[in-house]
């Protein structure tokens, strides 16, 4: 009896006592052990360290080819959809068509005025060669009218002194006054010609004039056309619709030959080279003062079951100050492993888990406990995508 009460007593002893140290240990644990605290959200993607470029119609129109094919590789001016441009471009062959006709007519001015250029120091040098004849001619008549006259006015003396014929005298007289107006007319000739050598250099002149102004309103014809062509070919270029940069499309609308396309219709957006990154957006009291730079964290990619994918670590690279749409944005630099199955790639979404501290399970019963006396009774519970984890 006596050993069994005294098997009875040491089977207690032993239990309390490891009861004592399994409530020792926790309670040190409890007090003193830390635990990481991380925030998580649901928004967040790997994104490439280059702005995203979406491709927009300029103008409206209807689409009669298109080159749209998810994932393709384009470069910077590839076409990538062909709007209708029919009416643009038979208006820019009409352009080409009065610029080819205005050029040729100001050609053709052009060697007019060349000509006249060339031809009037020929008609100027004839019209003082003849004039110069006449002047000559002129003196040579006066010389003659003077020797008739000398010889009429002997003659008279002749015929005073009865030593010559009254019909000599008088037709030396005669001779003379013919003469005389030989010699006038012959200085009415060379003023015909002097004045004839002005009027012609004045209408040269005048000729010159309005071959210039021709060639200047043609030139003007020629500048409106052209700027009427390049605003012909903007048009048409409008109906082009190019990639702005390099890239894979990495996303596009469903377009069909004939479909109808909106001014300001989003048809995809590129995706330029670069490197990835990832981005989580959190709710401003979660990140604001919490989330810092240099905070590790890791990712959980959606479609990608962590259990065989495992998760992708990453550390905070920056964290901004205000708030976009109700969140604050976070980017982290990854850090991939070369042997990972994950096709990483622009645009996969993923759970974003970022350890902003450590702190003992005491520290934070105590926070959780303080937070539910903080909390208004009758206000209504708030709701957020804030995890901790151990």
């Amino acid at each position: 009896m006596r050993s069994l009460q005294a098997d009875g007593f040491r089977r207690s002893l032993w239990g309390l006592l490891v009861v004592g140290i399994f409530l020792t240990a926790g309670l040190a644990w409890f007090f003193f052990a830390t635990v990481a605290v991380y925030e998580t959200t649901a928004h967040g993607r790997l994104e490439v360290d280059r702005a995203v470029h979406p491709v927009e119609t300029p103008i409206a129109g209807r689409v009669v080819a298109a080159h749209l094919d998810l994932g393709r590789t384009v470069r910077a001016g590839d076409v990538l959809v062909e709007l209708e441009s029919e009416s643009e471009r038979l208006r820019l062959d009409e352009e080409k068509s009065r610029l080819a006709a205005f050029t040729r007519r100001r050609d053709a001015v052009g060697e007019q005025i060349a000509a006249e250029k060339a031809a009037w120091p020929e008609e100027r040098t004839t019209a003082r060669l003849t004039t110069d004849e006449s002047r000559a001619r002129q003196r040579e008549a006066e010389a003659t009218a003077q020797f008739a006259e000398g010889e009429a006015e002997r003659m008279k003396r002749l015929d005073a002194g009865g030593l010559l014929s009254k019909s000599e005298s008088q037709r030396a007289e005669a001779e003379a006054n013919k003469q005389r107006a030989s010699a006038s007319a012959q200085t009415l000739t060379v003023s015909k010609l002097e004045s004839e050598e002005k009027s012609k250099q004045k209408n040269q002149e005048a000729r010159r004039a309005r071959l210039n102004r021709d060639a200047a309103l043609l030139e003007g014809e020629i500048a409106t056309a052209a700027a009427t062509i390049k605003r012909c070919e903007f048009d048409l270029e409008q109906r082009r619709i190019r990639a702005p940069v390099g890239g894979r499309l990495g996303e596009i609308a469903e377009l069909r030959i004939g479909g109808f396309l909106s001014r300001g219709q989003r048809i995809g957006a590129i995706v330029p080279p670069g490197e990835l990154r990832a981005v989580a957006h959190f709710l401003p009291f979660t990140g604001l003062g919490r989330i810092r730079r240099g905070q590790a964290a890791r990712l959980r990619l959606d479609g990608f079951p962590w259990a065989q994918y495992g998760s992708v670590g990453a550390s905070v690279a920056s964290v901004a100050n205000e708030p976009r749409d109700g969140r604050i944005r976070v980017e982290l630099a990854l850090k991939t492993n070369s042997t990972s199955l994950i096709p990483f790639q622009h645009g996969l979404s993923s759970t974003v888990e970022i350890e902003v501290e450590r702190l003992s399970p005491a520290r934070l019963v105590l926070r959780a406990a303080g937070k539910m006396l903080a909390t208004p009774p009758n206000a209504p519970a708030l709701r957020s995508d804030q995890q901790e984890k151990e």
